[in-house]
């Protein structure tokens, strides 16, 4: 086991909150959220694993977000501004029905935008004492990241959702005073984005008390490289290679893979890594910091790229003719374990990984990762097949970016892969899902986590990303059904049989 970690031999599921029932057309942080950390402690379960938390860019993607501090304010609960007296019943009963299938996420925010209005008008009008001195503490305490990111959000919403490379030169890159007079001249639009992301985090930090009430861990997610078309870049181009337009001279993305034969052009601008080790990697430090005050732990997205990063040129169509650049290493987390004590890091180590990157993970003492969909091909034998597996390791039986299992086994596997997984789970293959999710369970890994669409056994309508396709991602919802007592029974078996 990790000495970072702490992780005991236990189980998690992965579910990202935009996922959860709720009649207000997406998933938050209300009742639902409560309903659903009860059904993960009945069961057993002591992790539950998020997506990264912030508010999406385009294609709703959590990992192309307009900022890496800020807040999904879609996952703000009407119900719980009900409760603070923000709202009235009647404004909460006029809300429009969505679709309960999937997150139609145009009409939610559409719709939501709406109410949050609403409630900073109410809130402006008759200020509630104690919210208001708790959203003044917020503002003082959060300013460093807060203050960027409502005035770029606002920003962007005055230039009808352009990129900030879009936007008038003085308030592109900042010249002078600028963007202090445009926001004193749009000071309520600034003041409604500050409002919304003390809510977010209002919420989500009553959201994490429940958790330790129902002895459940929070796993986030922090992805390595941000967006171009955020907050951050925005306010902190000197931290990234970028020209003197702001715009990327290289960016990221990874070489040719399992998921794609071209590789994956992420687009995202790539670090200075010299200007950050010059300050002692301050902005990274405050990144992290920041998303250990709302998890237990963090999953860090594409950790090899802190070993080397994959870099492409700016204006190739695809990632095929970049070059590895190596990243800061092992010094990145000196600086951290330096300010934070621990590193309470799980490392996503998966795709082209060399030597180097499995000597950093182990040498911080950070668990790795290890995918069952990717362990049955007969040769060579994967490393991921659970008779290889070793206990620094969180087992997944697919993640965010994989098809359900059911719907790889039906869609994806080669007739190899399932007849060796079928000899070796000794199955007919007709619960293939709650095979593999078995697999996981007993393996010596000290984490196994399970995507909830693999507990509900559905096929690849219920994926949640296809990794290089555009649209028609990070949709999925439960259905009531899912979260039958059947379903809870039987994973709370599997964790008792397997001592997790």
């Amino acid at each position: 086991m990790s000495a970072e970690m702490k992780i005991e031999r236990s189980a998690g599921v992965l579910l990202h909150p935009t996922s959860l029932p709720s009649r207000f057309g997406v998933g938050d942080l209300g009742p639902e959220a409560i309903g659903y950390l009860d059904w993960l402690a009945s069961a057993g379960v002591r992790w539950w694993q998020v997506l990264p938390l912030n508010p999406p860019g385009p294609g709703r993607s959590p990992y192309s977000a307009l900022s890496t501090f800020a807040g999904n304010a879609l996952l703000i609960s009407p119900e719980r501004l009900l409760e603070d007296g923000l709202l009235t019943p009647a404004q909460l009963d006029r809300y429009p029905r969505l679709p309960e299938s999937h997150v139609a996420y145009e009409q939610v925010a559409a719709s939501k935008g709406e109410l949050l209005r609403a409630a900073w008008a109410g809130f402006c009008s008759d200020p509630p004492p104690a919210l208001a001195a708790e959203l003044e503490r917020f503002v003082a305490v959060h300013a460093p990241w807060v203050d960027d990111f409502a005035a770029f959000e606002a920003l962007k919403a005055s230039y009808g959702g352009r990129s900030w490379l879009r936007w008038p030169e003085e308030l592109r890159l900042r010249r002078g005073d600028a963007v202090a007079r445009w926001a004193a001249e749009h000071r309520d639009d600034v003041a409604f984005s500050r409002f919304c992301q003390f809510l977010f985090l209002r919420q989500w930090r009553a959201l994490k008390d429940a958790a330790v009430e129902r002895g459940i861990s929070l796993l986030g997610d922090v992805p390595i490289f941000v967006a171009a078309d955020s907050a951050e870049v925005w306010a902190h181009r000197e931290l990234f290679l970028l020209d003197d337009e702001g715009r990327p001279t290289a960016v990221a993305g990874v070489p040719p893979d399992y998921f794609s034969s071209t590789g994956q052009l992420w687009g995202n601008p790539l670090y200075d890594w010299n200007r950050h080790a010059a300050d002692g990697y301050a902005w990274w430090i405050a990144r992290l910091e920041h998303a250990l005050g709302l998890l237990d732990a963090v999953r860090l997205d594409h950790f090899r790229g802190f070993a080397a990063h994959w870099q492409v040129p700016a204006g190739e169509t695809t990632a095929a003719r970049g070059v590895w650049v190596a990243g800061p290493g092992k010094a990145l987390f000196e600086a951290v374990r330096r300010k934070l004590g621990r590193l309470p890091f799980v490392a996503e180590d998966l795709g082209t990984i060399t030597e180097d990157v499995h000597e950093l993970r182990r040498g911080l003492g950070l668990h790795g990762m290890a995918i069952l969909q990717f362990a049955f091909a007969p040769e060579p034998r994967s490393t991921y097949i659970p008779y290889r597996l070793s206990r620094d390791l969180v087992v997944y039986t697919g993640t965010h970016d994989n098809n359900t299992t059911l719907g790889w086994y039906r869609d994806e596997a080669s007739e190899e892969e399932k007849d060796l997984l079928r000899r070796y789970a000794v199955t007919d293959g007709a619960e293939i899902n709650w095979d593999l999710a078995r697999l996981a369970l007993a393996s010596v890994c000290d984490l196994a986590v399970l995507p909830h669409q693999d507990l509900a056994g559905v096929g690849s309508e219920g994926r949640m990303n296809t990794p290089g396709v555009g649209v028609g991602n990070w949709t999925f919802r439960l259905a009531p059904w899912m979260l039958d007592e059947a379903i809870r029974d039987r994973l709370a078996e599997l964790i008792r049989v397997y001592g997790r």
